[in-house]
């Protein structure tokens, strides 16, 4: 497995090893020791997968107190994945950064606790799959708005088909700070 940095750090792109014949492919997706001799060791206690159409976008989510890693990855399809990072007092608040998932590149995108997720469907269809810290929990459950002017994000869709919690999420400057991750360094 190759870890690949991003702009933000904590968030990591792992390229894992192919190995494929004509037959298909084989690789593994998660491997506890190979990451963690990278100093990436994340326990995972939920896993979930969505299927989408075309220009549907999920995001931007997380969920504070009871924050989610995510070990996120595309089955079929393609997404643009974003993590924007949200920890009151980080050097890097409100900034972002996004990669390209897809079924040819089998990249995962690992998005630490503290940041919120969203992506936007830019193939036919696509099957998501992720890996969860926490499990879900419904008061902790919160979002902000996919344009946020102040994010600056520049989705690859410019009219996406949103859930009524998305459509309705605040602005992050709209969000009271005890509903926010708090950055440790």
């Amino acid at each position: 497995m190759k870890l690949v940095e991003t702009d933000l750090p904590g968030c990591v792109i792992v390229e894992p090893r192919v190995f494929g014949d004509d037959r298909g492919y084989f690789y593994e997706s998660f491997n506890l020791d190979r990451l963690g001799a990278e100093g990436l060791a994340p326990t995972f206690v939920q896993g979930n997968v969505s299927f989408s159409q075309r220009g549907v976008l999920r995001g931007l989510h997380y969920q504070w107190p009871k924050p989610q890693g995510k070990y996120v990855t595309v089955l079929q399809g393609e997404v643009w994945d974003v993590a924007v990072d949200i920890r009151r007092g980080s050097p890097t608040f409100g900034k972002w950064t996004a990669v390209v998932l897809n079924a040819e590149n089998k990249r995962h995108f690992w998005i630490p606790e503290g940041f919120a997720h969203g992506f936007v469907v830019t193939s036919d269809t696509a099957l998501f799959s992720y890996l969860c810290t926490a499990t879900y929990d419904a008061t902790a459950d919160a979002a902000i708005r996919w344009d946020d002017p102040t994010l600056g994000i520049d989705w690859p869709a410019s009219n996406p088909s949103l859930s009524t919690k998305d459509a309705d999420a605040p602005f992050l400057d709209a969000i009271p700070a005890d509903r926010l991750p708090v950055y440790s360094a």
